[in-house]
């Protein structure tokens, strides 16, 4: 439960960094909150990582669940369009995101690479 809190507050310091990108440009002291927001996302992104959450499961939910927000919430805060063809884009989106997640869940846990532990031992 605690990689999905985690995952959830990566995709929130984006999206948030994302749309205050967007209103930096008129008051340019929010480009604290961009940085501070993107540091944010991907330090949570390696704590989900750390947890145990395939990498391409994060990153995949992660990056669709930012788009998707974005491109919602830029419509409803700065009025940009948000079309039929964008709205079907966000959901092919979604749905991959799903395909390689549900894909995930019964493939054979591979070892790659000895993480630090291992190799200290």
């Amino acid at each position: 439960m605690t990689k999905w809190l985690l995952l959830a507050g990566a995709i929130a310091s984006e999206v948030i960094a994302s749309l205050c990108l967007k209103a930096a440009l008129e008051n340019p002291v929010l480009f604290v909150i961009v940085g501070a927001g993107y540091v944010t996302a991907f330090g949570l992104l390696g704590a989900v990582l750390r947890q145990g959450l395939a990498l391409g499961v994060a990153y995949g939910i992660w990056a669709a669940a930012g788009v998707a927000l974005t491109a919602l919430l830029a419509a409803v805060l700065f009025g940009e369009p948000l079309t039929p063809v964008m709205l079907a884009g966000i959901t092919l989106v979604i749905g991959g995101v799903l395909c390689v997640e549900l894909g995930s869940r019964g493939a054979p846990v591979k070892r790659g690479a000895p993480v630090k532990e291992e190799i200290a031992r």
